[in-house]
């Protein structure tokens, strides 16, 4: 592999690395129907704020989430919109399995 290609995969798996936690996910699926203040998502998670803003901030620098400040409050909007298909693409993936699951335990009866 060169070096471009290697660096272009590795951005990539950055991505989906900064994806790749239960709380992430929930907070990103949050804001793909809108934006959402530290608290909103703070609460709605169910982690303390540092928490949460940790969380935050992995999105933030892997372009998955921008953030804009007003007075004491930051709000958090999705950039990234397009991973709302790539979730319904994991979710087929996930039925799919479920499917071979059933149809394995149903062989075995």
């Amino acid at each position: 592999m060169d070096t471009t290609t290697l660096n272009r995969f590795t951005a990539r798996a950055g991505v989906l690395k900064a994806l790749a936690h239960p709380a992430r996910l929930y907070m990103v699926d949050e804001l793909s129907r809108g934006e959402r203040c530290v608290r909103d998502l703070e609460a709605l998670v169910g982690s303390d704020i540092s928490t949460v803003s940790k969380h935050l901030s992995v999105l933030r620098s892997a372009g998955i989430v921008g953030s804009e400040k007003r007075g004491a409050q930051v709000f958090y909007h999705l950039t990234m919109t397009c991973v709302t298909g790539f979730f319904g693409c994991v979710e087929e993936v996930l039925a799919g399995r479920r499917d071979d699951l059933v149809q394995l335990t149903e062989t075995e009866r």
